[in-house]
């Protein structure tokens, strides 16, 4: 029903903003990656929405991207998993995070997002399959992740480095490098 909002940034109280639209304030509910890319208050901003409606409320969720507000409408879908939840996944992880976690079926990188369980965790990703990882891809210029990349990705993480450093190790890596000799060439590069 109400698709985009243009207006004045009246309020930010997170993770809610308010936008002034012609004197009529819209409250609307945005995940903490949008929260920090918006303008300072006054200025203009635009955002991508969501409208929610229930018994007991009408909420209107804003996304900085179309990779974001997809994301959120196909994590919205999976049984259990409602608005609130999905905002906490997206304001957790990046859009491609995720589609990095579902690419590698990585359910340990969705357990660290408060509220995500590993029984959620396995969930989001067996229904995630096929779906973020190939529609959404990786905004931001990212990379898709071939079986061998998510495989030395999940070592590095496993072995204590953080999902930034062994995405940067494995940027440097050959695309077509075989799993145990990217692990070898992604370690040297961090030991750097």
């Amino acid at each position: 029903m109400i698709g985009k909002l243009t207006g004045t940034l009246s309020d930010k109280n997170p993770p809610q903003v308010l936008v002034d639209c012609n004197g009529v304030g819209y409250e609307v509910d945005v995940p903490m990656s949008t929260f920090f890319n918006l303008p300072g208050l006054g200025e203009k901003v635009t955002l991508l929405t969501h409208f929610v409606v229930r018994e007991d409320a009408q909420i209107l969720y804003g996304f900085g991207s179309p990779g974001e507000r997809a994301a959120f409408r196909e994590l919205i879908k999976i049984s259990g998993v409602g608005p609130r939840t999905a905002l906490s996944v997206l304001s957790g992880m990046s859009v491609g995070d995720i589609a990095q976690a579902v690419t590698a079926q990585d359910a340990g990188r969705l357990v660290k997002v408060p509220g995500i369980g590993k029984k959620t965790a396995e969930r989001l990703l067996l229904e995630l399959k096929g779906k973020i990882g190939a529609d959404l891809g990786l905004p931001g210029g990212g990379t898709p992740v071939t079986d061998h990349q998510g495989d030395i990705l999940q070592a590095l993480v496993g072995l204590g480095y953080s999902d930034k450093e062994a995405q940067a190790a494995l940027k440097s890596l050959p695309k077509d490098i075989g799993v145990s000799e990217g692990i070898k060439q992604a370690l040297k590069a961090l030991v750097r």
